[in-house]
């Protein structure tokens, strides 16, 4: 809520002097990801394709006290990214580190995915996260070093119905061990989130409302994830505590993938949920 301030399980100052990127920075994860590490200090360049959005969250960190401001960006359009990640060096001499997390699809059985819907996940959730990163690295990271992660998601064994995010995240994942060995003593990571009680969750058509809902059954900590949640592991990546750290994939996911069909999951107590975004709005399929 306004007039508070995040909670971060970090130590204040954590991040102060550096400049740190986050794309889709509008909404959910990203916007978690930006207060928190505006609140240890780091200066965030907020990078996003709607530009309401982006002064809405510039217009939030500020309020709380950070340090923020954003460019608007296409990051599918690769001279839109050399020139904002171009600017963004202009403005502050240095990207100490950048969260790649823009994304999104749509659900879709593979049988019915045409080129064109194929080709903009992939473009979304893969190739833009490479232009951004790339970019970084070649106009400050390969002589100045730094800290890239990488989102992916819980893909793990196929993701029926979303075959196209997961083919992306896939991607994604081989593209983060490959650019940890390539640009070290860049360290590049990545996180996969589970099932979190995001915005991104209201995006989805209605007929796919009971599902959501259902979620939580599925997974052995009884619950969904939390923005912060996420947000923690991507600041820990960032952090100097994961300086021997690179080419690794961090879950977030409740332990979901590890449940096995034989195994019966015992119906307790959610686990107890960390929730340090002092802003944080459930989807409105929760109630939000």
């Amino acid at each position: 809520m306004p007039g508070m301030s995040y909670r971060s399980v970090f130590r204040p100052g954590l991040f102060a002097g550096q400049t740190v990127v986050v794309t889709g920075a509008g909404s959910g994860i990203g916007r978690c990801t930006a207060h928190e590490l505006a609140s240890l200090g780091a200066h965030v360049v907020l990078v996003g394709r709607t530009v309401a959005k982006l002064e809405a969250v510039t217009a939030e960190m500020r309020a709380d006290g950070g340090e923020a401001s954003h460019h608007a960006c296409d990051i599918r359009d690769e001279d839109a990214v050399k020139a904002t990640v171009a600017a963004v060096m202009a403005a502050h001499g240095r990207i100490h580190g950048l969260v790649n997390n823009a994304g999104g699809q749509f659900p879709a059985e593979l049988a019915g995915i045409s080129a064109k819907g194929w080709q903009a996940v992939i473009a979304n959730n893969l190739t833009g996260g490479f232009l951004m990163a790339r970019e970084c690295y070649n106009q400050c990271m390969r002589d100045h070093g730094g800290a890239i992660v990488n989102m992916l998601a819980d893909m793990w064994n196929g993701m029926p119905g979303m075959g196209h995010s997961g083919a992306a995240r896939a991607g994604m994942l081989n593209f983060t061990e490959t650019a940890a060995a390539e640009w070290a003593p860049v360290r590049v990571n990545a996180v996969a989130p589970g099932w979190i009680a995001s915005s991104g969750m209201d995006t989805y058509p209605e007929a796919m409302q009971p599902l959501i809902k259902s979620l939580p059954r599925h997974v052995p900590a009884q619950r969904m994830g939390t923005e912060a949640e996420v947000s923690a592991a991507i600041v820990f990546l960032l952090s100097d505590g994961a300086a021997f750290v690179s080419g690794a994939c961090l879950r977030i996911d409740g332990a979901a993938p590890n449940a096995r069909r034989h195994w019966k999951i015992a119906s307790t107590q959610p686990s107890a949920e960390f929730d340090g975004f002092h802003r944080s709005r459930k989807p409105r399929i929760f109630g939000g």
